[in-house]
């Protein structure tokens, strides 16, 4: 606890000294998320409960005692059993199983596949995690940036209704021009304050994913940093064959199948012969046997003949839970195929949407200055310089979208093959 106390102060005095990375989102959010330390402690109790099985091959080694009161002591004859009325045993046993059915090993079994289940649920919420994270990161930048078109608009806005007015005031356009202007300036002021609002929401959004105060000030780096590797440039099929191999989901259920087919093994195990050794020290006091202590072993068999048909019906539910895993893995494989190919479709349709609004930046900027000179010279009206300025927003804001949901659905993809 307190190594972790110093390296959240030191990440934030590290955030404090720059912008925070996704990186250093990511550490804050893992430390910080109760899904994900909920994950943890179920992988431990997994282990655990592991350790605990594997622990049943081990003999045992139990030691009792007990101290007796008579009312009246009981004889034999006339001679007495036990000293003053009363009587001390003790012993010490060790026992052994030696032979129990597959009882143990497939207990054993049971518990590890267990163990990797839990395992593979940590992976996922991590992975889910680092999407998340990352999702809330790209929000808040595509509200930045929505805002900084919003200013950009304001201020265009602004400028051309000062001209209209100039223009007005010498009596060169007529007043609906101005009015025009004024509507247009008031409705992007709102505009603004709306996408103003939207940030602070963002934000405030980002921080609760990272365990932080959601009126944190954080300065982020403008774009989400490129994953490791080449996924963005690979083919579907490869990638639907790595995701079937790595999905911690999949892992999961095979695991809970593999659990549950231990289970039911080891139900049936509870009807064949149980053998087991034992051997220890015990003492009775008592006055009429030659000697008080007593060294024994034992070897023990039980075996239950008859039991209603109670481990056969627990074994048969057992491996019908078995078989119903094994039925939702192979749907969940299909569902998987299909969720990389969409991650991967919805790359590529980003990625073109940043190549065919790069231009139409440029063109709407350009297209906006000759207007408004246009109209300067009489040759449009106001109406032409207002779909002018709405044009130029529109390209801004699709440029930025465009380019944000290419840099996130890389991140989609590798959260769909299983390796973000």
């Amino acid at each position: 606890m307190i190594r972790q106390i110093f390296a959240g102060v030191a990440l934030m005095a590290a955030f404090a000294a720059h912008g925070e990375t996704l990186a250093e989102a990511w550490q804050l959010a893992l430390a910080h998320d109760g899904a994900l330390a909920a994950a943890r402690l179920d992988t431990e109790a997994a282990q655990l409960e592991s350790a605990a099985a594997r622990a049943t091959r081990w003999p045992t080694l139990t030691a009792s005692g007990s101290f007796v009161q008579f009312g009246a002591a009981p004889r034999l004859g006339v001679t007495e059993l036990v000293d003053h009325d009363n009587t001390l045993t003790g012993g010490l046993m060790l026992n052994m199983p030696l032979y129990t059915g597959g009882r143990i090993s497939n207990t054993i079994g049971a518990s590890a596949a267990g163990q990797r289940a839990r395992e593979a649920d940590e992976t996922r919420a991590v992975q889910d995690t680092r999407l998340a994270v990352a999702q809330a990161y790209a929000e808040v930048l595509h509200a930045g940036r929505a805002l900084a078109v919003a200013d950009a608009n304001v201020a265009s806005l602004a400028g051309y209704r000062d001209e209209v007015a100039s223009m007005f005031g010498r009596e060169l356009v007529p007043r609906n021009d101005l009015l025009a202007a004024d509507v247009a300036l008031a409705n992007a002021r709102q505009t603004r304050i709306r996408t103003a609002n939207a940030v602070q929401l963002a934000r405030a959004g980002y921080n609760r994913r990272l365990g932080q105060p959601l009126d944190r000030e954080a300065v982020l780096e403008p774009r989400l940093p490129p994953l490791a590797g080449d996924i963005g440039h690979e083919g579907v099929e490869p990638l639907i064959v790595r995701a079937l191999a790595l999905r911690g989901e999949l892992g999961a259920l095979e695991a809970q199948a593999s659990a549950a087919g231990h289970l039911a093994r080891a139900e049936l195990a509870r009807v064949r012969p149980q053998v087991s050794l034992g051997g220890g020290y015990s003492y009775l006091e008592n006055s009429v046997l030659d000697r008080e202590q007593f060294a024994v072993a034992t070897l023990g068999v039980s075996w239950a003949l008859f039991d209603g048909g109670a481990a056969r019906r627990k074994s048969a539910s057992l491996r019908r839970t078995q078989r119903a895993l094994e039925m939702r893995r192979a749907d969940l494989e299909s569902l998987v195929a299909l969720e990389v190919r969409e991650a991967w479709l919805g790359l590529h349709e980003a990625r073109s949407r940043v190549d065919a609004t790069a231009g139409a930046v440029t063109q709407a900027e350009e297209n906006l200055r000759i207007t408004r000179l246009q109209y300067l010279a009489g040759l449009v009206t106001t109406t032409r310089v207002l779909e002018a300025e709405s044009l130029r927003t529109v390209s801004r804001g699709n440029h930025d979208d465009a380019e944000l949901d290419a840099d996130l659905a890389v991140y989609r993809l590798a959260r769909a093959v299983g390796e973000l």
